[in-house]
């Protein structure tokens, strides 16, 4: 038998619709990593990008377990003296919503330039509406 390596033309893209409401952050984030690399086609190649686009609504009704939503913190840097900020997750749901899923997705994603080709068919939105009905997004049964 003779493995075959697809071609980038060959690859049929599809948009799947997700809603993040009462789904903890982490394995939605999971989900959302597999389908964007394409781990679930039968000819995945890791090196190859053959992943979906992935439609995320109702990303403010994300459920974080635990005490995550006090303890949690999203630090940033400004690379200044006395730049560090941290953010708390509470905050950060208040403020930006999509950060929280965008952050655990982007961090499971593997480290190389094709994970920033990935992170950008990953659409995330707040409420339950998105503008995307023209692609048709099928939603993903759990």
């Amino acid at each position: 038998m003779k493995t075959t390596i697809p071609k980038q033309s060959d690859i049929q893209r599809k948009w799947i619709l997700l809603d993040a409401a009462g789904k903890p952050a982490g394995r939605l984030a999971v989900e959302i990593c597999s389908l964007l690399r394409g781990r679930g086609k039968v000819d995945f190649a890791p090196h190859i990008d053959m992943g979906d686009f992935v439609v995320v609504i109702n990303t403010a009704k994300v459920l974080l377990t635990g005490r995550k939503e006090t303890g949690k913190t999203y630090a940033k840097y400004t690379r200044y003296q006395s730049g560090l900020t941290e953010t708390p997750a509470a905050e950060m749901r208040r403020k930006n919503p999509n950060y929280i899923i965008w952050h655990a997705v982007k961090d499971m994603l593997p480290k190389n330039h094709l994970s920033r080709t990935l992170i950008k068919r990953l659409k995330l939105y707040p409420g339950a509406e998105h503008p995307h009905a023209a692609q048709q997004p099928v939603a993903k049964e759990d």
